[in-house]
């Protein structure tokens, strides 16, 4: 048994859900999201709350319940919410700044990145060392991070590059005479 498909997803207020066939569309302050669920689960709505319930014993069946739910949860805190990413530019000379719909990297390398912000997130540049990246697709707002963060991974030995805020470097101690 699925425990967190068992969980009811609780409507906050101003957060409207529509249930049709395996669809369902969440609408909130933030925007509107939608998701398509497999036929191995029904989705129904019951005052307030939405549930997910799967149609068999099927080892298939029981993935999805619990798949769809955090989905459905996801899509709910995303449109009253928000989901976001912080990442933080250490190394000398690194920065990145926004210019426009681009957000241009200085990285060390021979030339300057400039990264287009998809449509779909916010991206801003507090301080040189600092970008945030909001959005209310938490798949989108993960992948639009990874990739920024793809143009200089941490290395070990001065921890120099793009990390995430919370993330820890390990470090390796350097060549001895």
């Amino acid at each position: 048994m699925s425990r967190i498909g068992k969980k009811p997803v609780e409507l906050p207020s101003g957060v409207s859900a529509t249930v049709s066939g395996q669809t369902i569309e969440v609408k909130g302050p933030k925007g509107t999201l939608n998701f398509s669920a497999t036929d191995d689960v029904t989705i129904t709505m019951a005052d307030n709350s939405v549930a997910v319930e799967p149609r068999g014993q099927s080892k298939r069946a029981r993935q999805q319940w619990g798949m769809s739910r955090t989905m459905v949860a996801n899509m709910v805190k995303g449109v009253s919410e928000g989901f976001k990413k912080e990442l933080e530019i250490n190394g000398v000379g690194y920065r990145a700044q926004l210019q426009g719909n681009t957000l241009k990297l200085n990285l060390g390398l021979s030339h300057d990145v400039d990264f287009p912000i998809p449509s779909d997130v916010t991206v801003s540049a507090p301080k040189p060392t600092q970008i945030i990246i909001e959005g209310i697709d938490p798949q989108r707002v993960g992948q639009v991070a990874a990739n920024i963060r793809e143009w200089r991974k941490p290395e070990p030995y001065k921890g120099k590059g793009i990390k995430y805020i919370d993330e820890y470097i390990f470090r390796k101690e350097g060549k001895k005479k």
